[in-house]
């Protein structure tokens, strides 16, 4: 209930996330037939990065503020949805812009305060549909969804230390729910062991079809820095590991540290 994202909006992980997810959306809206976005963690929208909050940390500059300044052609798609250099899009406004007319998109978001800017932001939109909700609790009461397709944005604060623990449970319940939908979840990497745990708690429920793109900005020696991150993804699209990978050396290649690493890795099979 206390994180707020407009501290690190733009920062190298946040880039991460994001190019991703364009890269889901672009994919699943290659069908004509609808698709339904949920947004777990949806905070406000999008960021002011000239605002107090973004000046505290000054996040930013080492992600988008550096994609900004040499930007690879694998990111170009990514970059011109990213708006002015005053701003940064969160993922309900990329999501937002990459809407089709039949699609539709739910945003929840528990903070009181974000919740409010989020309803502003989003008031005249008949495609947007925003919940003052636990986002957890949102995976099962909104799944499956009318449309049958569905891309599904899990973005935990990491706050709390069972985390991991509650996002691959909640992972197993919305897929038994709703088995064929897609679901990004994001994760830090502070140090190895605690993802090593989550990957193997993932294996253990039986869910099928998972792989998990992951960067690293330096090697994770220092567990009281966040020296990467991952979005593992459920049942993704067609030959998605082949279009992500140039998309994630591009971000490695621009935002990590000379020993940073990308991969993607096959965790379950289809």
């Amino acid at each position: 209930m206390n994180y707020r994202h407009a501290y690190h909006a733009g920062n190298p992980a946040d880039c991460v996330k994001h190019a991703l997810l364009v890269l889901l959306l672009r994919a699943l809206s290659a069908k004509p037939k609808p698709l339904f976005v949920l947004d777990t963690h949806a905070g406000i929208g999008a960021y002011d990065l000239t605002s107090i909050e973004a000046g505290k940390t000054g996040e930013w500059r080492a992600g988008i503020g550096r994609l900004r300044q040499t930007t690879p052609p694998a990111l170009a798609d990514f970059m011109a949805l990213t708006g002015t250099a005053e701003h940064y899009p969160g993922s309900p406004a990329l999501a937002r812009a990459l809407l089709r007319p039949q699609d539709r998109l739910a945003l929840c978001e528990l903070h009181p305060d974000d919740a409010v800017t989020l309803k502003r932001r989003f008031a005249r939109d008949p495609q947007v549909h925003i919940h003052r909700r636990d986002g957890y609790e949102a995976l099962t009461a909104l799944l499956p969804p009318p449309e049958r397709r569905a891309l599904v944005l899990i973005d935990p604060p990491f706050e709390k230390t069972d985390e991991f623990e509650t996002l691959a449970a909640a992972l197993q319940a919305a897929h038994r729910k709703f088995p064929t939908g897609v679901y990004a979840a994001w994760y830090p990497v502070k140090h190895r062991a605690p993802v090593r745990h989550f990957i193997a708690d993932i294996q253990a429920r039986g869910i099928a079809d998972i792989i998990t793109c992951e960067i690293l900005f330096r090697e994770p020696l220092d567990p009281a820095r966040l020296n990467g991150c991952g979005v593992l993804i459920v049942n993704p699209p067609y030959n998605f590991e082949a279009t992500a990978a140039p998309v994630l050396e591009a971000l490695r290649a621009t935002l990590a540290e000379p020993d940073g690493t990308s991969r993607i890795t096959r965790i379950a099979d289809a």
